[in-house]
């Protein structure tokens, strides 16, 4: 039964009575101020942002004279000029509808379909869908059909074609508008391919331009305001949305509702034709309507980013709100919680004194979140909003300002969601016994229609409430007959302040153990945890119908989720009942979403294959207890700390390959499993494992005042290639090869069943790495930057026996090859990542030799790749001077950073700071932010950069050489970073510097000179070799006081 009605104050009737309609609203405005700036296609604010990332004292300099808060390359577009074009948009709309031709129309090859399309009944409007990114051209096209009388459905062109189609269809579309963008970029190529909406879905297709003016062909027509029609147009526009079933629901929103959310949000926190906004949400979210609408009816800029620039990066948001000094923001808390660490950097005092207001909705806000805005927003109103697309987007809003009181007396992990909007009523309907929470209806000004042409589902969610039969705590409702309710599937409970808070959804509620589970309460305590990112939580009907939760988890830091796992058990335990506190939990790089930004939990991991892979990692039988606790002994002793549990990584734990070699000792193990198992969990399970490439005999024998040790013989024969790995804390340069006992270690042949690649099992290791040019290794999420733990190949052969070679594939790379490869070792597979003179980069299975992708850059490639901390992104250059940002699985271009002059530097990855450094023949020195794709850095160098920049991390120095023999040291401790000191040679430098543990560093110049210099830039020594040297030094633990070099006379 009914149970609570939240009323909100009735607004005075003369808002609607100033403001009867849309189109006259902004007619109104746009008189008044016609050449003022109305909307601002920022492709040049985008351009400086992406190369340069926004300073407030450098991008000045970019700036247009005109309008000081525009750049040069962006595109603005007047009030007169948008009037104009509606007018003749609008013209041409009707006049097309009304059976008439035009050059800019595309009609479908069968026009049977178009009469099927426009059968329509007498008081519907007709369906115009508009195929636009946001942009200038959308915005006319949205007031031109509103001004027709008609509706709209927006169509996001970044939709899959068969969700346009299908939505298409299900509309009974009359007619789609498209463009082609006034943005010059990607988006446009994308647009301008639409063709095919014609002959695919048999509607007609007008093509719109800004610059087009049809007002001569039409004078004859006479439009009437839709407000003054006879005719009463019944809903305005046609959003689909998936909802919770999956199933495409459209949406028949009034143009009531609009102005409804429009004039409450001006009358609690007005615009004055003086602030800055931002027009960057997707089409496809209800939220874009009032992104757009409360700019161009108060006649305030509208900012309107390249389509794709966010989708690219989420980072760029805080790029544009420095910029563009944005006065008012709509955010989905998840964006606004990944856009964080941007906000919070070196200008964050530019978005404080700018941001006045900052609207998130579309989900849960989380008492964290609010509570780290809070601290670096002292100065902006946030607000909590709380709607859906059936209800114009916004139904309830909470001032967070008085959230601070509220927390002294109430528990919370979410933000309540507050009250009712002007002219908008809240019901909660639960159960009987249950007096203050209950299933949210929502009534009043802000409800939209229904759902178009589906009556069964609108039935069942919008519900005729009587409220004379109706009770409230006992007291009758008032008696004003039968009121229609959208039934929203959410579940709310009132606070003693009146406010009300989410505790949960219809569809993500339920009951374990006899106790009512929301999913979303156990996500939001999750997100309070420090080490967590974001999560989703679901549940999970596993054997004999025991239902459990899994908590998908993104961590800050790569960290292991078993080393996690029993902390957050116990960390969870303390904020909620044994019953929310999940089963499992799964670590992942990043949550599936859906167009709008929400979690898309169809599209996480399969539960099933997760629970076997768990079990089949951690299952420890107990006749191998003894063993087990052998291993963690062993390893105990060696790293001289006092507890090592199964899953503990040896490596990281402090594990070298001193210690490495120990274990294996100790053991009686090749000590190449220790790598490629690092854990004894994973050790003790290769050992006994039968499936895997070898067979083991191994038995125990245990002394534990001596050394335990575990004794086998690998049976197998032939000869193969194998990988030898070894570590060191101090240098970079030096490989140790591992002893192997011939006696008791035999490779695998080639020719063994099941096992085409005998090489791969020895070269698998069980956590990502990557190996480059100079042995450089990413390993485990972490860059060795002295090439820690670094691994060659080696060949074996019998002492009395020939060894041999033999070709597995070849992939043609069309011209010849100036750079080595970047392999990379990733979930279990290998691929070799190679370019060339014919300007292509490919992907390729280093098993088989399959092509997995293949990247057409714009000039040649003559320097090796790298790759980034998460191996997400493959970083490379080419002649042409650009440094490109591939997509690790596809190829695709991710950014591209512009130099002025050939790129034949390999880059180098700086994780602690999430950096690639990367030099120039334009002179320059770059350090490119790989999560934000900005330059945050850049240096001249006094000459062309051939090779690397070098790292040392004990002192946090950089130190580059260029051909004119100049070497610099920056600084890179914190930043910004600073210049240390100059040196130069007076001779070219072509080779990568080497930077030895104290700090010294190694210069080869093409004179055959060898230069040593101290950290502070003085010379230690310097000697004379047999010829130039091209190539950079090299060092070795095995013999530390020792350099080695190559020179052209081949010494």
């Amino acid at each position: 039964m009914a149970k609570e009605e939240e009323r909100s104050e009735e607004k005075p009737d003369h808002h609607h009575r100033c403001c009867c309609c849309i189109c006259h609203e902004f007619f109104k405005s746009a008189s008044q101020n016609p050449h003022k700036i109305a909307v601002i296609h920022a492709s040049g604010g985008a351009r400086i942002c992406r190369q340069f990332g926004y300073n407030s004292n450098n991008n000045k300099f970019f700036r247009s004279k005109s309008n000081p808060f525009c750049f040069h390359g962006d595109e603005l577009f007047t009030y007169s000029e948008i009037l104009t074009s509606i007018k003749s948009l609008s013209y041409l709309i009707r006049h097309v509808l009304d059976g008439a031709n035009d050059p800019d129309l595309i009609k479908p090859s069968d026009s049977e379909h178009v009469d099927n399309a426009t059968i329509t009944s007498t008081d519907t409007p007709q369906i115009l869908a508009i195929y636009m990114v946001p942009s200038v051209e959308y915005i006319v096209a949205v007031l031109s059909v509103l001004r027709t009388g008609e509706a709209f459905l927006p169509l996001d062109p970044s939709w899959p074609k068969q969700r346009i189609l299908s939505i298409i269809s299900l509309a009974k579309v009359a007619m789609i508008l498209k463009c082609k963008t006034s943005f010059h970029s990607s988006d446009s190529h994308q647009l301008e391919k639409s063709e095919w909406l014609a002959d695919r879905t048999g509607c007609a297709v007008l093509e719109m331009s800004m610059k087009k003016n049809h007002d001569k062909d039409f004078e004859f027509l006479d439009l009437e305001w839709p407000c003054q029609s006879v005719k009463v147009r019944k809903f305005c526009y046609l959003m689909y949305t998936s909802g919770s079933t999956g199933k495409p629901k459209g949406v028949c929103g009034t143009e009531t509702g609009l102005l409804n959310r429009y004039l409450w949000m001006q009358e609690l926190f007005p615009l004055h034709g003086e602030e800055i906004l931002l027009f960057k949400t997707s089409i496809s979210f209800i939220d874009h309507l009032q992104e757009f609408l409360s700019a161009i009816l108060t006649c305030v800029p509208l900012v309107i980013p390249p389509f794709e620039e966010f989708k690219i990066n989420p980072f760029y948001m805080a790029d544009f709100l420095k910029a563009y000094c944005i006065s008012r923001l709509i955010m989905v808390p998840t964006v606004m919680r990944a856009i964080l660490p941007a906000i919070q950097s070196l200008y964050i005092r530019d978005v404080q004194n700018c941001l006045k207001v900052l609207v998130l909705s579309g989900e849960v806000l989380s008492v964290a979140l609010w509570d780290v805005l809070h601290k670096i927003l002292p100065k902006t109103s946030i607000l909590n909003l709380y709607g859906s697309t059936e209800v114009s987007g916004d139904c309830t809003y909470f001032d967070c300002k008085r959230l601070p009181m509220i927390l002294k007396t109430e528990l919370l992990s979410s933000v309540p969601i507050g009250i009712p909007i002007s002219n908008c009523e809240i019901v909660l309907v639960g159960e009987p016994n249950e007096f203050s929470q209950g299933e949210i209806y929502v009534g009043g000004t802000c409800t939209s229609l229904g759902y178009f042409l589906d009556p069964t589902v609108s039935s069942s969610n919008y519900i005729e409430l009587s409220q004379v039969s109706g009770h409230c705590n006992g007291i009758p409702f008032l008696d004003k007959g039968c009121r229609s309710y959208f039934r929203t599937g959410d579940y709310a409970r009132r606070l003693h302040t009146g406010d009300l808070v989410l505790i949960g959804r219809k569809d993500r509620t339920l009951k374990l153990n006899g106790q009512r589970v929301a999913l979303e309460e156990i996500e939001n305590s999750l997100r309070e945890h420090p080490n967590i990112i974001d999560v989703a939580v679901i549940s999970h009907e596993g054997q004999e119908k025991f239902v459990y939760l899994i908590a998908y988890i993104v961590l800050k830091a790569h960290d292991e989720i078993h080393m996690l796992d029993s902390h957050i058990r116990n960390w969870l335990a303390q904020r909620l009942p044994p019953a929310m506190i999940p089963n499992r939990y799964v670590c992942i790089e990043s949550l599936p979403r859906t167009s709008s930004g929400k979690v898309d939990y169809g599209y996480l991991p399969d539960p099933a294959f997760i629970s076997k892979k768990i079990k089949s990692n951690t299952h420890i039988t107990l006749g191998d207890s003894d063993l087990l606790e052998v291993i963690e002994k062993v390893f105990s002793n060696a790293l001289m700390i006092g507890k090592v549990k199964k899953d503990d990584d040896f490596f990281e734990m402090g594990g070298n390959s001193i210690t490495a070699a120990q274990v294996a000792y100790k053991l009686g193990i090749d000590m190449r499993l220790l790598y490629t198992f690092p854990s004894p969990c994973k050790l003790l399970s290769a050992l006994r494992d039968n499936e895997l490439a070898y067979k083991l005999d191994f038995g125990t024998s245990v002394d534990w005042e001596g050394k335990p040790k575990v004794a086998y013989k690998k049976r197998l024969s032939g000869s193969s290639l194998e990988i030898c790995a070894g570590a060191n804390n101090e240098s970079a340069l030096s490989v140790k090869r591992l002893k192997v006992d011939s006696n008791t270690y035999e490779l695998l042949n080639s020719t063994t069943p099941g096992h085409d690649m005998p090489w791969k099992s020895s070269f698998f290791l069980s956590k990502t790495c990557s190996f480059s040019r100079c042995n450089k290794v990413v390993y485990g999420g972490k860059y060795e930057a002295n090439d820690v733990r670094q691994a060659c190949w080696s060949a074996k052969y019998p002492i009395n026996g020939k060894a041999c070679m033999r070709e597995l594939w070849k992939v043609h790379l069309k011209s010849c090859v100036d750079a080595s490869p970047l392999v990379v070792s990733k979930d279990g597979d290998v691929y070799v990542f190679i370019g060339s003179h014919s300007q292509t980069f490919l992907c390729v299975d280093a098993v088989s030799g399959n092509l997995q992708w293949e990247a057409k850059l714009e000039g040649r490639i003559e320097c090796s790749a790298a790759i980034v901390d998460d191996f997400s992104q493959v970083v490379v250059g080419c002649y042409k001077g650009k440094i490109y940002f591939l997509d690790f699985m596809t190829g695709n271009v991710r950014w591209a950073f512009d130099t002025l002059g050939e790129v034949k530097s390999q880059p180098v990855l700086d994780m602690q700071r999430k950096l690639i450094w990367c030099g120039s023949y334009d002179h320059t020195l770059y350090a490119l932010d790989y999560k934000n794709h900005c330059c945050v850095y850049h240096i001249s160098c006094g000459g062309s950069i051939y090779g690397s920049p070098s790292i040392n991390t004990v002192h946090n120095m950089l130190y580059v050489a260029s051909t004119t023999g100049r070497v610099t040291a920056i600084l890179i401790e914190a930043s910004p970073f600073r210049c240390m000191w100059i040196h130069e040679l007076g001779v070219p430098v072509f080779g990568t510097l080497v930077s030895s543990p104290n700090g010294n560093v190694i210069c080869c110049s093409v004179d055959g000179h060898v230069t040593v210099l101290s950290i502070s830039g003085s010379v230690i020594w310097k000697a004379i070799t047999g010829g130039p040297i091209f190539g950079g030094a090299c060092l070795s633990n095995a013999l530390p006081s020792q350099v080695f070099y190559l020179v052209r006379a081949g010494i």
